[in-house]
């Protein structure tokens, strides 16, 4: 980046994935080399979910449409549109959706998103 007081970012950084899910990380570690934040927008599919993991970093998620559930602990808690959630880094949490729509949300994380730090269970 330049030392230009403010940037737009036009081209996220899409992650590749095969689970049908959509990761556009605006800033980040691996879109702006940024490891304070990271921002994504996010799309999980109908029926989608991942692992469970225990993270090094904080992660907020903000609920734009549909559903999400987050298992933390065996605790299901269900987000939707308009709610937020945080959760604390060393959490062991899965995120999924286990409903029939897609969920479009925000993804922030601090530091920001790490692979070497999600710390993803085997399936």
């Amino acid at each position: 980046m330049s030392d230009a007081k403010y940037y737009i970012q036009k081209t996220p950084f899409v992650v590749p994935t095969d689970d049908g899910k959509y990761i556009g990380e605006h800033f980040g570690k691996a879109s702006d080399g940024n490891t304070a934040i990271s921002i994504a927008h996010m799309i999980a599919p109908p029926r989608w979910s991942e692992p469970f993991q225990t993270p090094e970093f904080d992660e907020y998620t903000f609920i734009i449409e549909g559903k999400k559930q987050f298992l933390i602990d065996d605790e299901p808690i269900i987000l939707e549109a308009g709610q937020s959630i945080k959760i604390k880094a060393g959490t062991r949490v899965q995120y999924s959706n286990p409903f029939n729509q897609k969920c479009v949300y925000l993804s922030v994380c601090q530091p920001a998103f790490d692979f070497n730090k999600v710390h993803r269970e085997e399936e």
